[in-house]
């Protein structure tokens, strides 16, 4: 309880500022864990569609891997059926890659949704927590001009203390958010590269097929 009652405590003496640096950090921690749970959720499906539609592009169903990927509602469907949907109808490599580069246009910036939003709740309390201790310094000033001489000394250090934990409180906050900012924006890269990787392997996938048809075709 000791631990619990120093934290009341310390927020208590705070002030008013510690309210709206405690609302920006709540607000940051949630747009934090829905883009977490956004981005594993992707990751997941974009791993369990990858798995059905590379077994059929292996074996050449092209009519197969164009299927599941227009009833499946993946990342990775999304490209890939892109890239399909011209697989058989150009001849050439860089079409399919073009149509597949617009549609991950497309897709990158849901993956980096809101995800800058957390840096920016991280700055705000940082913020918050410098002003609170600014007024909260210009308060003591204030209040010490006008003060017994004797208790001065004692008052002001006191007042300082007090306007000195928004400013901890602000950095509190903030440390967290910009750690987990930048783990999200790791995870979203992550997810980038590999549907880059995916498109690759298609590709790649696409043009072996079409040489070994050219192939038979001419023998």
């Amino acid at each position: 309880m000791g631990f619990i009652n120093t934290i009341v405590a310390f927020f208590v003496e705070g002030g008013f500022w510690m309210y709206p640096i405690m609302i920006v950090g709540a607000v940051g921690l949630a747009i934090a864990v829905e883009r977490f749970i956004t981005l594993t959720r992707i990751e997941l499906a974009n791993k369990s569609a990858w798995t059905r539609i590379q077994e059929v592009l292996n074996k050449g169903d092209f009519d197969a891997a164009r299927k599941i990927a227009a009833n499946d509602k993946s990342t990775v469907s999304r490209l890939l059926e892109a890239g399909l949907a011209l697989q058989g109808t150009v001849r050439r490599r860089e079409d399919i890659e073009i149509a597949m580069e617009e549609e991950m246009m497309g897709l990158i910036p849901t993956l980096e949704k809101r995800i800058s939003s957390v840096a920016l709740f991280a700055n705000i309390s940082t913020l918050l927590g410098l002003l609170g201790t600014i007024l909260g310094l210009i308060a003591a000033f204030n209040a010490v001009a006008n003060a017994n001489p004797a208790e001065k000394a004692d008052l002001l250090s006191a007042s300082i203390s007090v306007a000195m934990n928004t400013t901890a409180f602000g950095l509190i906050t903030a440390i967290p958010l910009l750690l987990t900012h930048s783990f999200l924006n790791s995870k979203a890269g992550s997810v980038v590269d590999s549907l880059e990787m995916i498109s690759v392997r298609t590709l790649n996938i696409i043009s072996r097929k079409a040489k070994r048809a050219e192939l038979a075709q001419a023998a």
